[in-house]
């Protein structure tokens, strides 16, 4: 079906103006149209010889709907974070634009103009689908803390489009290429949300700035327009005031229901974090978004396995995954922004019960061995020792605290204020990073968890242990318990290996279609976003 046919130009016309375009371009050099250098070439190329160089996006002179529908989803790319800018929208709009004033006049359409156009939404298509498939940017040239090994292409995109063409559906070869994780597809809606609540946005959005956390009761000339967001994002309604400056009741109850949507601690105090989430407008919200739906393309269709741990560290949770159900949720403490947790994934094959603390060197030099020389009891206070690199004890008298060269190491021994806790679990890596208990529960309580040196902190370590043991014979409460509670360490075997992926996203979309935001703690959504723009 045709959306006009008032004229018949014949197809080897514009065929041949393909062949000639392409026949002309020399190997490794990119083909131009209109000043435009296309981003395709080779498959460019590779598509037209097969179809022997006959135009897809037209007949009888006249532009087909599928190169109308083409045109409605470069623009739908926006909803996937990316520029529909990128894939040549305004020439494409320009030669609608001429094509439709020809239909008006009644004129027949150029076939220079028609071979043009053809090659300029081929490539649109490819280039698009390499995006939505692979990313647009990648991370390892942005990003050195990204060790996730990014997909490999496995779509054969010249024959994706001709699937396309002879189907009539450009919308479902393009979402073919979409990642497989559900909260894709529900991170595009929340986008479109959030661009239609920008279209309607009258709101002042000048970041609003405290200098103590705000209680009830407290007036600060940054509350009116912290009650007008609280009203915009629907948390509250327009409702008659004494005093504007004045933080109420009523709005303190919008504030908590806040908090909590936004993964805060919902006391009701406008504190830093708080405020800072306040400031968001729909378009901060978008690119933000944009950012982690370019970080969930660059993920491999293997993190889809039936069992795994995955760890998300801007959310400070874990989560273990089995047969696509979450069987547990657990807070994590990680590392601080100069001992960032790496992102990287890699297969647990074992748990260490009652383990030793082996110090890393660092810590030993930086942090320990300056409070031993200021306290000679520090070592046993802190249920500490000191071995060779072959583990053999060592006196701590017979050593120069005060020597530049320690050749030993400080390791400290099994028990309830070892800092690892009770119980760690082992997934070899070069960041020799791992999940671990620690005695230090109430940090687990703070908002901002960025606390460690690098290695992830577990809440309720002994749960996941039940769990990735429940089909190991044997491996009771009571049997955990008393493995968390002795004075050697005991190593466990997994029967199988368990991957265990730390990831990085301040944005993800539940099953609902609710966006959740967090904050970068690692101030890395910036880079991103900028060769996202480029």
């Amino acid at each position: 079906m045709f959306l006009w046919a008032n004229s018949h130009i014949p197809q080897t016309s514009i065929q041949d103006q393909i062949r000639l375009r392409l026949e002309n371009i020399q190997p490794g050099e990119r083909l131009n149209i209109r000043n435009k250098n296309l981003k395709t070439s080779d498959e460019i190329y590779s598509f037209y010889a097969n179809r022997e160089f006959k135009e897809a996006w037209s007949s009888n002179g006249i532009l087909t709907e599928i190169a109308y529908e083409l045109r409605f989803e470069i623009k739908q790319a926006e909803f996937d974070g990316l520029n529909p800018s990128d894939y040549n929208l305004a020439l494409i709009e320009s030669f609608f634009k001429s094509f439709e004033e020809n239909k008006k006049r009644n004129s027949e359409n150029d076939t220079e103009d028609l071979a043009d156009l053809d090659l300029i939404l081929s490539d649109a298509f490819f280039h698009l689908s390499s995006h939505l498939e692979l990313g647009k940017v990648d991370p390892t040239k942005i990003d050195s803390n990204w060790e996730i090994i990014r997909k490999s292409p496995k779509v054969n995109h010249p024959e994706l489009l001709e699937t396309a063409l002879q189907s009539g559906s450009i919308r479902k070869s393009l979402e073919s290429l979409y990642p497989s994780f559900t909260m894709y597809r529900k991170g595009r809606e929340v986008i479109r949300a959030l661009d239609e609540k920008r279209k309607s946005d009258s709101t002042d959005w000048k970041a609003v700035k405290i200098d103590k956390t705000l209680k009830v009761g407290d007036a600060n000339s940054g509350i009116p327009a912290l009650r007008e967001r609280l009203v915009f994002w629907n948390y509250l309604e327009i409702y008659e005031l004494e005093n504007p400056k004045f933080y109420d009741s009523v709005m303190f109850v919008a504030v908590k229901e806040f908090q909590k949507r936004n993964g805060m601690e919902p006391d009701g105090a406008l504190g830093k974090m708080t405020v800072n989430a306040l400031n968001q407008s729909p378009r901060i919200l978008m690119d933000r978004a944009a950012v982690n739906m370019e970080r969930l393309r660059w993920l491999p269709d293997s993190l889809r396995d039936s069992e795994m741990i995955v760890v998300n560290i801007a959310n400070f949770q874990l989560d273990y995954l089995s047969k696509g159900d979450t069987l547990f949720s657990g807070k994590v403490i990680v590392g601080k922004q100069y001992h960032a947790s790496p992102i990287f994934s890699a297969p647990m094959k074992y748990i260490v019960f009652s383990p030793y603390w082996n110090v890393p060197n660092s810590i030993a030099r930086n942090e320990l061995i300056p409070s031993i020389r200021r306290n000679p009891n520090y070592l046993r206070q802190k249920n500490m020792e000191v071995v060779t690199h072959s583990g053999k004890l060592v006196d701590p008298s017979t050593i120069n605290w005060s020597s530049k060269s320690f050749p030993y190491m400080i390791r400290q021994k099994p028990g309830g204020e070892n800092s690892l806790g009770l119980v760690k679990f082992m997934f070899p890596n070069k960041h020799s990073v791992y999940l671990h208990d620690t005695p230090s529960k109430s940090l687990f309580e703070r908002e901002d968890r960025a606390l460690s040196h690098g290695c992830i902190r577990l809440q309720h370590p002994e749960k996941l242990a039940k769990l990735l043991l429940n089909d190991m014979p044997g491996w009771t409460d009571e049997k955990i318990q008393e493995a968390m509670h002795q004075t050697k360490e005991q190593i466990v075997n997994l029967n199988r290996e368990i991957p265990v992926v730390l990831i990085y996203l301040t944005f993800w979309a539940d099953s609902n279609g609710q966006g959740h935001f967090r904050p970068d703690i690692y101030g890395r959504d910036g880079e991103v976003l900028t060769a996202l723009r480029k």
